[in-house]
């Protein structure tokens, strides 16, 4: 980059050395500017190879016993005798190569899957190009861009700061000092410490406070927290509640499968085939129980668990939910309440100033959304007068919005929705804020906060200057002892502050949402204190937000799927209700300042009767939290500030807005709304429980096949004969743990999972009703595969019973997956990727009987009608039965 010290450099040179100006950079130098040092990104960190995703397929400790099987299998051939064995290596090592792709292709979907989610992430920035403030991607921005810099967002780059006003930024990223540092315009040493920088910003910190103005630097790997990303290793992925779930039950289905083997292997050594040489007996052995093992220990299971949530979570993305935590994906078939925001959440954010009161009089005002054309009215007349323009003025330049034009000549509205429709109703009057601004200055600044409720600016005239305030109406009532009347100051007396208020209530009953506004002039260089004392009443400006269309829809939707939806919103309790009234919420409403004096176990009590909670701080949005966490709720909260993010860390699920939420909010959530809608959440909900009603379905599906694998041949064993060759169980474990398993984890919602209560948060993915539904149904297949097999044994001997057994096995794991979604009523052909994959693996069987490399597999033809007979008829068999056992579990044994 540069190479220089900025903090030891005056502004002016600063801009001379980057080439730029206050008034920023062009779109075209921008451009030329990024190829030169390239997007302002830090690299997600070293992309794992493919050669190392696919070697890591062959680490686990029983892949590696298979492969030296493998390898003992291809010595052994060179033996006078043993020739037959250099087939066995290498089908042995042709279905571990296979077995390996499929587990490969598991986990770089999912690696694939999650480096886009983080791709997806929103990073904004606003900043001047030709002049105007555009928002763009901060990717995007070049040293010399000017950045604005406001309250609750992440610095998007190395800067150096030319206006602030009570600018504090959270520079812990960088310092790890935990308290905000200020921020001043002065020249500072060369040798001035990282920590003691006053003058820059740093990408990646956090404002605090106050607002700023700041020339870029440097961006990307160039920036001081890019330098450190560089020295940093990659932190390994943490594993999700399924991932460890199922590794513990693989840990536990291995001790009891190794027992099992070892008995089968000393039975076979004694009973079985006892003609051969100890070693040729030896090796049989060997072979058959560690394809026992692999077969049935699911080592596969975890990849394929974050395959599932990996395209879960991209289906989510699509419908405008970025799962930022895989983890979340449980946690969202968990809740039972959310709580939301109201404003953009709950409606659509568009503001439109419709009424006016000022002098005494309503005005209304004509035009929706930011049309910039519009009508001022009182009494069915068109007005203009003196108090209006001032009140509208007063909109305009206590506010940080802007109105421009982008790249493409469109009109592009850049700023808070409430302060975009102050400028709407300014323009609809003539007044153009660009012109005031440069007719009435800035020079000073107290920002809006969530506990002042209100904002003052101050501004240049030629002999004097004049303070603007605007905020909540009784907040901004509180600093005046003067009313703008008839072109005059008058006093305000009591009487016109209570028609005020009245007039603040009557339109907060409409769903209008109210800001006072108040002015005064003073003398030039303004004292720092009483600023915002003495003002003079201006009037007031009512606008809408009206709620979305779907969200009704949504809500109702909601409560059928046993989940409450509470409202949280910074609105006074009034205009909450009127909202909460055409969505068919609840009416019970509490305000913040009743809350602060509760006492926990009244507040424990209150949250479950009540549906609005109006006026909130974030200190009081957390404790609502708490107390619905200690009722035993899994809870799901909004929001969008800075101040948000103890709220939304501590909430089992934490959802961010993605286009007005700022980049602390963003980073403590587990969600991000990228539309900001709450039918979003309605539809990650449900996309959530889809997804986790998959991974219990092939869970359910590959332990059931496994379990009966292994009991088949432990029980045969008995009889001293061989159920299954090696090779043949090596392929039946290809087979179902391939195509049908992945298939099976991207299965639709089923139509009624929207009416289902939320699972309770102990519950697992191996349930107690999942968990007999494998051991009842694992137990029925056993049965009906030994009958199989000593039928065939009737009609064929060995070598058909082998082969029937082998076919059969196949059959019934395909039949398996119709009795698996059938408990959840889903169409046969409403998964194409499934209906494919049963296809292929029914197609490779059917390679293996009717063609010549069967006697590779030791698969025999099947030329006598009666074996496909007793085939057929026990694969039907098992379908009746395991179908009537799932139904009698589900009917004795608690979902939960």
């Amino acid at each position: 980059m540069f190479f220089v010290q900025w903090h030891s450099n005056g502004v002016p040179d600063a801009f001379k050395q980057l080439g730029s100006s206050e008034l920023g950079l062009s779109f075209k130098e921008a451009a030329s500017r990024l190829k030169r040092f390239g997007p302002n990104e830090i690299s997600l960190g070293k992309k794992v190879s493919v050669l190392k995703i696919f070697l890591s397929q062959f680490k686990g400790f029983l892949i590696m016993v298979l492969l030296f099987a493998g390898a003992i299998s291809f010595i052994v051939s060179f033996f006078p005798g043993h020739e037959d064995s250099l087939i066995n290596a290498i089908l042995i090592f042709a279905i571990v190569v296979a077995n390996g792709v499929f587990g490969f292709f598991q986990e770089f979907k999912a690696e694939e899957s999650l480096a886009a989610l983080k791709k997806m992430e929103p990073s904004k920035a606003i900043v001047l190009r030709n002049g105007q403030k555009h928002v763009v991607n901060a990717a995007l921005l070049v040293p010399g861009d000017v950045i604005f810099l406001e309250a609750g967002e992440k610095v998007p780059a190395d800067a150096r700061l030319f206006q602030e006003r009570n600018l504090h930024i959270d520079e812990s990223l960088l310092t790890g000092e935990s308290v905000p540092v200020s921020k001043h315009l002065v020249i500072l040493k060369e040798e001035t410490a990282l920590a003691e920088r006053i003058n820059m910003v740093f990408k990646n910190s956090v404002v605090s406070s106050g607002t700023g103005l700041a020339v870029v630097t440097e961006t990307g790997l160039a920036t001081e927290v890019g330098k450190i990303a560089e020295k940093l290793n990659v932190a390994q992925p943490k594993s999700t509640p399924f991932q460890i779930e199922l590794n513990r039950l693989g840990k536990k289905i291995g001790l009891i499968v190794l027992a099992i083997v070892a008995f089968v292997a000393l039975n076979q050594f004694l009973f079985l085939d006892t003609s051969g040489t100890l070693f040729s007996r030896l090796l049989v052995v060997f072979l058959t129980a560690v394809s026992l093992a692999v077969a049935a220990i699911p080592e596969g299971l975890p990849a394929v668990v974050t395959w599932s949530l990996g395209l879960g979570t991209r289906r989510m993305a699509k419908k405008n939910a970025l799962v930022r935590k895989l983890a979340a994906v449980e946690g969202l078939g968990e809740i039972d309440v959310i709580c939301t925001d109201k404003t953009a959440t709950l409606t659509e954010n568009r503001m439109t100033v419709t009424t006016l009161f000022c002098n005494g009089k309503t005005v209304s005002v004509t035009g929706t959304g930011y049309d910039l054309a519009g009508v001022f009215s009182s009494n069915g007349s068109a007005i203009k007068t003196p108090e209006i323009e001032l009140l509208l003025q007063a909109g305009v330049l206590c506010n940080n919005a802007g109105i421009s034009f982008d790249e493409e000549n469109r009109l592009s509205f850049v700023g808070d929705p409430t302060e975009i429709a102050l400028l709407v109703s300014a323009r609809k009057a003539g007044l153009d804020e660009n012109r005031l601004n440069q007719l009435f200055p800035r020079i000073d600044e107290i920002p809006f906060s969530s506990e002042s409720k209100r904002m003052a600016t101050v501004h240049k005239t030629d002999d004097e200057a004049i303070v603007f305030m605007k905020g909540a109406p009784e907040i901004v009532l509180q600093h005046c002892t003067k009313l703008f009347s008839n072109g005059k100051e008058i006093a305000l007396d009591e009487k016109a502050r209570k028609e005020i208020l009245e007039k603040n209530s009557e339109f907060a009953g409409n769903a209008l949402r109210v800001l006072g506004f108040a002015y005064k002039k003073i003398k030039n260089n303004p004292p720092q204190k009483g600023l915002e004392d003495s003002l003079v009443f201006l009037g007031l400006q009512a606008m809408i937000d009206p709620p979305r269309k779907e969200v009704r829809q949504s809500i109702e939707e909601c409560r059928q799927a046993g989940i409450r939806v509470v409202m949280v919103t910074g609105d006074n309790a009034v205009t909450a209700k009127a909202i909460a009234m055409q969505l068919g919420l609840g009416a019970t409403a509490l305000e913040g300042g009743q809350i602060e004096n509760f006492s926990e176990q009244q507040l424990c009590k209150a949250v479950e009767e009540t549906d609005i909670f109006a006026r909130v701080s974030p200190q009081a949005k957390l404790r609502i939290l708490k107390a619905l966490q200690a009722n035993n709720h899994v809870v799901a909260m909004t929001g969008d500030g800075v101040n948000d993010a103890p709220a939304l860390h501590s909430a089992d699920i934490g959802v961010a807005m993605g286009q007005r939420g700022t980049d602390v909010a963003r980073e403590a959530s587990d969600m991000i709304l990228l539309d900001d809608n709450f039918s979003t959440i309605k539809e990650a909900v449900k996309e959530g429980r889809t997804i986790f009603g998959n991974i219990r379905k092939f869970v359910n599906y590959l332990l059931t096949c496994n379990f009966a694998e292994v009991m088949v041949v432990f029980f045969i064993s008995f009889a001293g004969l061989a159920a299954l060759a090696p090779t043949q169980i090596l392929w039946i474990n290809l087979l179902t743990d391939g195509p049908p398993a992945l298939a099976l984890g991207i299965d639709p919602s089923s139509d009624g999972i929207m009416r289902q209560k939320p699972k309770k948060k102990t519950e697992g993915v191996i349930s107690k009703r999942v968990l007999c539904m494998i051991a009842g149904v694992g137990a029925v297949k056993t049965a009906i595969l030994i009958g199989l097999f000593y039928a065939g044994m009737r009609y064929g001997g060995l070598a058909i019973a082998q082969t029937m057994l082998f076919t059969g096995f196949v059959l019934f794991e395909m039949a398996m997956i119709v009795v698996v979604r059938n408990q959840e009523k889903l169409g046969r052909f409403k998964n194409k990727w499934l209906f494919s994959a049963v296809a292929l693996s029914l197609a490779l069987q059917a390679t293996l009987l009717f063609t010549p490399l069967g006697a590779l597999f030791g698969v025999v033809p099947m030329v006598q009608p009666i074996y496909w007979a007793i085939l057929l008829s026990s694969t039907l068999l098992f379908f009746l039965a395991a179908t009537a056992t799932t139904k009698f579990i589900a009917k004795i044994v608690p979902a939960g």
